[in-house]
């Protein structure tokens, strides 16, 4: 099986997408001539044409504001926040209209309305460009958040939510896109469900998007040390699949929870409640977590390596774990 870059996976669902249905559409900052800030959107208005595949305005707000009220007439949209960061300057439209219309109206009207956004430091994008607020929109009833960790997953989930007729925020970390793993060239799907990435039976770490590669970077390191961890993805903050957590660490008796957004209010803490209501009989030791420090993203190279966490980040904590 081929593999290709994340970034590719990416603008290979975008293209199935908008050749599955003429309801599909895309809009952006920058999305259609030049092919989108983050290069995801290439040969897209070239293959689509201007109606379908067009650049707004640099707000946020109308660019939200025109996919719901899009999605609402049977529309199909699929919207680009360039960066996450960004998320502040149209939140209303996600928090009070996109996340409630649906229910307001009784299930009488759909919201099929995906925005695709980045996440994530690594870059030197600096503080405002850097940040991981998935735990923010995961907080909000109303719409899914996905967050995959590699091209295949990218692919499956976008293609899945495009289908969807809840709204869906989908975040790619950036760092990510060159990365590549087998992708098909068919179409297909992911559920919105954990994925095992690594099976093992001595601790079990739940992380997502880029903290991913880093877990099982860490459990390389475990096994040539005599110790099986089992990483799972979880790929969507909401709906957020606890049963595949739970059973792992039924299994292994430990666990940690690692993610790159900050620890305070972190959606990792989410996870580690879920499995203290539901795990607590099976864990001996208590869950930690791994996760950035409560400060800004730093904008210089060696003190953003210090912000980020890594793989012996993690390996530290499940020494600490298993200890």
């Amino acid at each position: 099986m081929r593999k290709i870059s994340m970034r590719e996976a990416i603008n290979e669902a975008l293209h199935i997408a908008l050749n599955s249905s003429p309801e599909v559409f895309t809009a952006g900052e920058d999305i259609a001539v030049y092919g989108g800030q983050l290069r995801c959107s290439y040969g897209l208005l070239e293959n689509f044409g201007a109606e379908r595949v067009f650049d707004t305005p640099i707000s946020e707000s109308a660019i939200v504001g025109l996919g719901v009220g899009s999605a609402m007439l049977n529309l199909r949209p699929i919207m680009e926040l360039s960066y996450i960061d960004f998320l502040g300057t149209c939140f209303d439209q996600i928090l009070n209209q996109a996340a409630k219309l649906r229910y307001m109206y009784g299930g009488m009207v759909n919201l099929p309305l995906v925005i695709r956004t980045q996440c994530g430091a690594g870059l030197g994008n600096g503080a405002q460009h850097s940040q991981s607020l998935e735990a923010i929109l995961g907080h909000i009833p109303g719409i899914r958040v996905l967050i995959p960790s590699n091209a295949y997953d990218a692919k499956g989930l976008l293609l899945r939510a495009v289908r969807d007729n809840n709204p869906v925020v989908f975040i790619e970390h950036k760092a990510l896109y060159k990365t590549k793993c087998h992708v098909p060239e068919e179409p297909y799907e992911c559920d919105y469900t954990c994925d095992i990435k690594r099976t093992g039976k001595d601790i079990t770490i739940v992380t997502y998007s880029a903290m991913v590669n880093q877990a099982l970077k860490a459990a390389e390191v475990l096994e040539k040390e005599g110790v099986e961890a089992e990483v799972i993805d979880i790929r969507s903050i909401a709906p957020f699949e606890e049963e595949t957590i739970i059973n792992s660490v039924r299994k292994t008796g430990h666990a940690v929870v690692a993610h790159e957004a900050c620890r305070k209010a972190g959606f990792g803490g989410e996870i580690a409640a879920t499995i203290q209501e539901k795990a607590f009989t099976a864990l001996k030791k208590p869950v930690l977590r791994v996760a950035a420090p409560d400060v800004p993203v730093p904008f210089a190279p060696i003190l953003e390596d210090a912000f980020l966490p890594n793989s012996e980040k993690i390996l530290a904590a499940v020494k600490t774990c298993l200890q």
